[in-house]
């Protein structure tokens, strides 16, 4: 007669109460457990009365979808299983369940719930219980085997310098040659018998577990493939651990795995020799990049200076300079060059450092104007690979660039206040780590600093950190601007005038004494960066033999609707005052950028129409309050 879904008081018989297997009849459209068994009951942790009349999705939290899909195919197919079922116990722990659905009349479906742990150990225990069944002929004969292997190879058992040791296929160790028990630190005596994996192998390199089902020796006698490992290790009976290079032979005998033999060797002195190999080659690596570096340097310094090759001059200011150089040249003391723009101090830097010990290392020069505040550190300090976007190797940063050399920090007035601590510390403990490293790096350098700004002041004012002032003001130098030393400007006109021709490949122009005469008179407010470009203009334009010297002074003064009145005419007689020379300055600027349509740097902007370095032009601008056009 069949059964009513809806009747609670339904039985399902003897079979369905009694049944060793977990069983329960549910009804998929009403979500309900219509009844379980008492195996169902125990597997599941819960009393049978509470399981009848309990949501089947309730067993089931969060698999409600599978549930469903579950019983639909039940009932579309009559008869199918599932493992993804995991049902809860009673104490809330997830069951390893075997699901067996069967369709039943009035939609009904019965569950059959099969252990799989319960499963595997029935597995087991069958397993075993055929060993045991086979006597101990079956342990005798492969016991036999490996005795076998161990007499016929005694000679390369004993003379290998190579760990050797047998397991049979439970893993239990069969022989260990003597090389293998020294590393190991056991008599072979107590090995033979026990575990090997649990021994010697139990641990990752790195402290985790090693369970002896991932363990490739093991495995050659399940698989019957031969497994190489590299990079593991083996633990010695005091704890400690040693890398190992290992081969696990599957062993068979008719055809069946017996067991396996392993053949390990110690390789811990060519792990630290690939090591003490790998430092070597990474510190040639870094070596060959900053010889690379210093080289490239050297050259690009070479292009730019080649031209400079002394202080050129014999006035009194000069001598002066000649003589503080050959003070401070042979000490390791810090100087700080000071005067405007275009006056030489890279010049006096250069001179110093020529006349140092260090002069076999390079001059490292820094333009620290135009370094980005984001890379600062980078620039001088260096970089790790991956410290940032855009890292994509390590960089030798310039502190380290001139080690045992010196570094020359031009426009140092130009750091920015916040990054000021940093080079501080760096020049008072003479270590620095580059970004994203944590290795401290010793640097030995002699710091030469250069400023046209008033660097007392700007401490007054709290534009510069005092700590760092005075770590910097050790030896001062103070670079004459040319205006205070007319007598050298015919000497430096000649160097510059035999250099230009040589540069652009033209015959030497000749000197006059009325070009002399023009040179001397000039203001020169851009000093000896400006006397330099009016010469190689000059050397451009020479006709003839004759150099043509393009200054302000030597064109008429306009007079028609075309003229400039903001630009302050020649002085007829006497020096300016400074509120007059930096008025001057000022309309000069105003006028250039005029006519180069704001523009600054580059090719035809105002920098190059003034003779001035970029980076000085644009800190003129700020100071002057210039609003660009």
């Amino acid at each position: 007669m069949p059964v009513s879904a809806a009747d609670p008081n339904a039985d399902f018989g003897p079979v369905f109460e009694v049944g060793a297997e977990a069983m329960l009849v549910i009804d998929p459209d009403a979500d309900r457990i219509v009844a379980a068994n008492a195996a169902a009951a125990r597997l599941l942790g819960r009393e049978q009365d509470a399981l009848r009349g309990e949501p089947v999705s309730a067993l089931h939290p969060g698999q409600l979808p599978a549930l469903i899909v579950f019983t639909q195919g039940v009932q579309a197919k009559g008869r199918w299983w599932t493992h993804a079922l995991t049902p809860r116990h009673g104490e809330g722990r997830a069951l390893a369940i075997e699901t067996v659905g069967t369709a039943m009349p009035d939609g009904l479906v019965l569950l059959t719930l099969v252990d799989l742990d319960e499963r595997r150990q029935r597995q087991v225990d069958r397993e075993a219980d055929r060993h045991m069944r086979a006597g101990l002929s079956e342990w005798q004969r492969m016991e036999r085997i490996f005795r076998d292997i161990e007499r016929e190879n005694q000679l390369i058992l004993r003379a290998a310098g190579e760990g050797i040791y047998g397991v049979n296929a439970e893993g239990i160790t069969t022989f260990v040659n003597p090389a293998a028990a020294r590393m190991l630190g056991w008599n072979a005596a107590d090995l033979v018998g026990t575990d090997m994996h649990a021994a010697v192998h139990h641990t990752h390199a790195g402290g985790g577990h090693y369970p002896h089902r991932d363990c490739p020796i093991y495995a050659a006698f399940r698989d019957g493939i031969v497994h190489q490992v590299d990079d593991e290790v083996f633990w010695r009976r005091d704890g400690t651990a040693f890398p190992v290079e290992y081969t696990s032979t599957p062993i068979r005998d008719r055809g069946a795995l017996v067991g396996a033999v392993i053949v390990f060797r110690d390789v811990s002195q060519r792990r630290e020799a690939d090591e003490r190999l790998r430092q070597a080659l990474a510190e040639v690596e870094s070596l060959r990049e900053r010889l690379e570096l210093e080289n490239a340097y050297l050259r690009e310094e070479i292009r730019a200076g080649s031209h400079h090759q002394g202080i050129i001059g014999r006035s009194p200011a000069i001598e002066a300079i000649r003589r503080q150089i050959d003070l401070v040249a042979g000490t390791d003391a810090t100087v700080l060059v000071t005067g405007e723009s275009g006056t030489g101090k890279e010049l006096i830097a250069r001179a110093i450092h020529e006349a140092s010990r260090r002069r076999d290392r390079p001059l490292i020069r820094v333009n620290c104007a135009a370094v980005p505040r984001e890379l600062f550190e980078s620039e001088f300090f260096g970089h790790a690979r991956g410290a940032f976007t855009g890292a994509l190797r390590d960089r030798v940063g310039r502190f380290e660039l001139a080690d045992g050399g010196t570094l020359f920090l031009d426009e140092v007035g130009e750091i920015p206040l916040d990054l000021q601590g940093k080079l501080l510390r760096v020049l008072q403990e003479r270590s620095f780590e580059r970004v994203g490293e944590e290795r401290t790096r010793a640097v030995d350098v002699r710091l030469v600093a250069a400023t046209n700004r008033d660097l007392k002041e700007e401490v007054r004012r709290g534009r510069f950190r005092g700590d760092l002032y005075f770590r910097l003001n050790v030896f001062p130098i103070g670079a004459t601007p040319l205006r205070e030393r007319p007598e050298d400007i015919p000497l430096i006109a000649q160097h510059m005038l035999a250099g230009a021709a040589r540069r652009l490949g033209v015959p030497e122009p000749r000197l006059s004494e009325g070009d002399v005469r023009r040179l001397t008179r000039h203001d020169w407010p851009g000093n000896v960066r400006e006397l330099e470009n009016v010469i190689e203009r000059g050397v451009i334009l020479a006709q003839r033999g004759r150099l043509r010297l393009d200054l302000p002074e030597a064109a008429p003064v306009p007079s028609g609707p075309d003229s400039r009145s903001d630009r302050p005419a020649p002085p007829s007689s006497g020096p300016l005052s400074e509120a007059e020379r930096r008025a001057r300055d000022r309309a000069e600027i105003v006028e250039a950028l005029a006519l180069c349509g704001g523009k600054v740097f580059g090719p035809g902007g105002a920098a190059a129409l003034l003779g001035l370095r970029p980076t000085t032009l644009a800190s003129r601008i700020k100071a002057f309050g210039i609003d660009k056009p």
